[in-house]
């Protein structure tokens, strides 16, 4: 079950248009499908680790209520910090330079990299699974947890393909995206600081 949990939670994590999502089309545009799963591998084995840190987490500081105030006062100043970064950039924008094709050798280690750079993945897994802890949906256990990661990896590798495979087709709405794309992460991370500054200042 966690298996399924995982798959589902991914994928509709990856649905919203992102920056990696963006990155897997341009990378089918440019290097191929089978360049382009190599690096869907790479960027689904960090997901692993990352879903795992924020399972972890979430059941640590789900047990110790003590703490989560600590953290949310945390995370929201860190997101306003991030949103004022996406905010800042999308003003200040640069030429962006051609990306050289990308071979199947280092396509992997490729996705490694870009998953790493994700910040978004391991607060989003916390948040999720602390909701299903919190709905009695999800008991910790070091089985569970490594089917979830599991799921939550076989998810985004199966998502991130299929983007690969109709890459053609929503170019152009995913060059479109991108062009605003710091704008929308902007918004989004000031909204959830705003949100959970407010949830703060009401439960403070």
């Amino acid at each position: 079950m966690y298996l399924l949990f995982g798959f589902i939670v991914s994928v509709l994590g990856s649905i919203m248009p992102s920056m990696l999502n963006m990155t897997v089309v341009k990378f089918s545009l440019k290097s191929g499908k089978k360049s382009t799963l190599y690096l869907a591998a790479g960027i689904s084995t960090v997901l692993i680790i990352q879903s795992s840190i924020g399972i972890y987490l979430s059941n640590i500081l789900m047990q110790k209520s003590e703490y989560i105030n600590l953290i949310q006062k945390v995370a929201t100043a860190i997101f306003f910090v991030v949103s004022f970064y996406f905010f800042r950039k999308s003003v200040l924008k640069k030429k962006r330079k051609r990306k050289e094709r990308v071979q199947k050798s280092t396509a992997f280690f490729h996705g490694v990299v870009l998953s790493s750079l994700n910040i978004f993945a391991i607060p989003f897994y916390f948040t999720v699974v602390s909701f299903l802890i919190a709905s009695h949906l999800f008991e910790f256990s070091y089985f569970g947890a490594l089917f979830f990661a599991l799921g939550s990896a076989l998810g985004t590798f199966s998502f991130l393909s299929l983007y690969a495979f109709v890459a053609k087709k929503i170019e152009y709405k995913m060059d479109f995206f991108a062009t605003k794309m710091d704008f929308i992460l902007g918004l989004i991370t000031g909204l959830v600081a705003l949100g959970n500054a407010i949830f703060i200042y009401i439960n403070g």
